[in-house]
């Protein structure tokens, strides 16, 4: 007996059966369209937790704060900044990746993130794997910044006294690794100098000790440098963006100072854990970016003495990951230890 028919009639059912699926399947693929969309729109619909590894009144903590206070008032839900510092912000950014992945629980960052990353196999988490890079908000240069009562009145004043005393001075950051602990360790590079390193939770706690003399300058997040400076108890000596600042004109950039090559730009962002669902961290991506055009925004940024950085998710994903192989060449080259 031939089996031929037997295998034309099985074709003939499978395609019918196929004919008959594919209603199904559209069917099932307009069902997660709809449900997609029906999240999209309706997220959030309870209070977003804001984490920011970083003491109350640092730089990241001050720019995290105004985009946490605007989002509240567009998405009409309270979303609430919960500071956790410690480890150079990797405390917070542990506790967000291993958060459920449902938008609620978002993380501000720095490039210290990426910095940690690229420098420290011993993390808790996988900063490229566990954290998805949503939108940045910020890339604004430091400020290099001495007491008041130093008689540091430039650069080059400080790199002579340096000099002429070896690994007596001390400079502050908020934490091992952080943008201003790595604008330190640059500075010392590119000069040689030597300089003893002390960490803080917080560039506010930095800048309070270097105004008390206990600490002999710092390289500041803008917003904090930038406070002390106009209220009279810390002055300026550098910028470290190749440009100068326009809220602080009057202060020299690095290079402007003596320092070639020298530039080192703190970025701050958006990172949700990994597999929140890609209609939440759009959502999230377009609100942030629908922030930072609008006047009242740059106006809040202007007077913390912040520049808005705006790209989309994947313009800033492709950013981070590129921050990071950036920093694993510098600490390879440099033989920073941290």
């Amino acid at each position: 007996m031939s089996i031929s028919p037997i295998i034309r009639d099985q074709g003939g059912i499978s395609r019918r059966m196929a004919l008959r699926a594919i209603p199904v399947a559209i069917t099932l693929s307009c069902t997660a369209l709809s449900a997609a969309t029906a999240l999209a729109q309706t997220y959030p619909t309870k209070p977003v937790k804001v984490l920011v590894g970083y003491a109350a009144g640092s730089s990241t903590d001050i720019v995290g704060r105004v985009v946490a206070n605007k989002l509240a008032e567009v998405w009409k839900q309270s979303v609430v900044v919960e500071n956790r510092g410690g480890a150079a912000g990797n405390l917070a950014a542990d506790a967000v990746a291993k958060a459920t992945p449902d938008g609620y629980t978002i993380l501000f960052a720095q490039n210290g993130l990426a910095i940690s990353v690229a420098a420290n196999p011993a993390l808790p988490f996988n900063g490229e794997r566990d954290l998805v890079p949503v939108v940045p908000v910020a890339a604004t240069p430091h400020l290099l910044i001495v007491s008041a009562a130093s008689p540091l009145k430039s650069v080059k004043d400080l790199i002579a006294l340096a000099k002429a005393k070896p690994g007596a001075l001390s400079f502050g950051s908020s934490g091992v690794g952080n943008s201003d602990h790595m604008a330190g360790e640059m500075f010392k590079a590119l000069t040689g100098v030597s300089a003893i390193h002390v960490p803080y939770r917080g560039g506010a706690l930095a800048a309070t000790d270097l105004i008390g003399g206990q600490i002999d300058f710092y390289f500041a997040g803008m917003p904090v440098g930038l406070q002390q400076t106009k209220g009279g108890r810390v002055r300026a000596l550098a910028v470290t963006g190749k440009q100068r600042f326009g809220g602080a004109a009057d202060v020299p950039t690095m290079i402007e100072a003596g320092v070639a090559e020298y530039e080192a730009v703190l970025w701050q962002g958006v990172f949700v854990p990994a597999n929140t669902p890609k209609e939440v961290i759009s959502k999230i991506a377009n609100d942030v970016n629908a922030l930072l055009d609008s006047p009242d925004m740059k106006e809040k940024m202007d007077a913390a003495g912040v520049q808005m950085f705006k790209s989309t998710q994947a313009e800033f994903d492709a950013f981070y990951r590129a921050d990071i192989a950036k920093w694993v060449r510098i600490v390879k080259s440099s033989g920073i230890k941290l």
